[in-house]
């Protein structure tokens, strides 16, 4: 798996060289007007975003962009001001379909047509393929993945949002085995996010003893039905099956295993959020078992409270932590830009990430980020949250 990720970047480096000369800079959104600068009397600055807005994903997609743009719309209010001078954001959003490739022409568009200093990508794939070509193009990667190697690689212009999901392998398999067993089924997305997740989880679950009796991967982009996916890996009697992604096919896979008579637990990986797969299910009997992370809704940070009614007044739904963590992460980089004196050099506003930390003010922060590492990643405390007797339970990892 290792070397399938290897190839995977040589692919995606050669992808990214040879659209250098490919993109044709025609078809500009209706939000693309303008470029980082004065534009109509007016200094605008671009952010850009590639994500999923349409597929088995867009939900996801389209939640993480909703983030981005009310953070906007709040401080496009006033605006703000850099060096003397009182800026706005306009937000640029294109659909990639979850496809690397498709993020990797997104992000030159962007920096050729828009001159973003900061793009912001909600999938793995997508911010590898970025990564290839960001510090020559000097723009800083909004990474919304919480793949560690994202970090550990050496881009001095990453920012990784979400926690490594590091944190949560063991948490995950001792909660699921004490509850239900040592037989595990493995059906994570065939995304490099899901791969990376079960490279991970699959070997601890060995190494404490597990047995894993199936392993398989599944296209959300082309699957609907997973009724045979899923007598495949219920021939073994697993006693807990991994499963992940979006969370609206997460939901359907769940649900059709307990159709199929599945008891078991379930191991949820980060993406899928169990309220929302609540919004499936319609109530938590089919998810009782689950572990995953705590849905926003049942955090209790300084911001979390008035985001959250913000939110469902205006999109009248309730926001995912997707929605929570752009929405802080696009205020964050604004306090970062105005510490900085620029809102143009991206090698500058990453230096003051710090300093926008320090400077959010506390009815912002729906999550509570105290610092970033040295390799560029957020440092949030890990949560997790389980499904038991019907009800969502939290818990703080030690």
């Amino acid at each position: 798996m290792r070397k399938s990720k290897i190839i995977m970047l040589m692919f995606i480096t050669l992808l990214a060289v040879s659209l250098a000369g490919c993109i044709d800079g025609s078809g500009k959104t209706e939000e693309s007007e303008g470029s980082t600068g004065s534009t109509g009397g007016e200094n605008v600055v671009n952010i850009g975003y590639s994500g999923p807005l349409s597929g088995a994903a867009a939900y996801y997609g389209e939640n993480t962009l909703n983030g981005l743009k009310m953070a906007a719309e709040e401080i496009n209010e006033t605006g703000f001001e850099v060096d003397g001078e009182t800026y706005k954001l306009n937000i640029i959003g294109l659909d990639d379909k979850y496809l690397p490739n498709e993020t990797a022409a997104n992000a030159r568009r962007l920096v050729q047509e828009n001159n973003t200093p900061i793009i912001f990508t909600p999938h793995s794939g997508g911010i590898y393929a970025l990564q290839v070509f960001n510090e020559q193009e000097n723009f800083l990667i909004g990474a919304y993945s919480s793949e560690p190697a994202i970090t550990e690689g050496g881009n001095s212009l990453t920012v990784r949002i979400p926690p490594s999901y590091h944190g949560y392998v063991e948490p995950f398999t001792e909660y699921s085995m004490e509850r239900f067993g040592k037989k595990l089924a493995a059906i994570p997305p065939v995304t490099q996010y899901g791969q990376d997740w079960a490279e991970e989880l699959i070997p601890h679950w060995e190494e404490q003893g597990g047995e894993v009796v199936y392993e398989s991967y599944v296209d959300f982009s082309k699957d609907t039905d997973f009724f045979t996916l899923l007598t495949n890996a219920l021939e073994g009697d697993p006693d807990v099956l991994f499963i992940g992604g979006p969370s609206e096919p997460t939901a359907n896979i769940a649900m059709q295993a307990r159709e199929l008579g599945f008891e078991g637990g379930f191991i949820i990986m980060d993406q899928a959020k169990l309220d929302e797969m609540k919004n499936i299910t319609e109530i938590f009997e089919p998810l009782e078992g689950s572990i995953g992370t705590v849905p926003l809704i049942y955090s209790d940070y300084p911001g979390t409270d008035e985001f959250v009614e913000k939110y469902r007044e205006k999109f009248g739904k309730d926001p995912g932590s997707e929605a929570g963590f752009h929405y802080v992460s696009m205020y964050i980089f604004v306090e970062a830009m105005k510490a900085a004196g620029n809102v143009e050099d991206a090698k500058v506003i990453h230096e003051n990430i710090q300093a926008g930390l320090d400077a959010l003010p506390d009815d912002k922060k729906v999550y509570e980020i105290p610092s970033i590492d040295e390799n560029g990643a957020f440092e949030i405390p890990t949560r997790i949250s389980t499904v038991e007797d019907g009800e969502i339970v939290s818990t703080d990892i030690k």
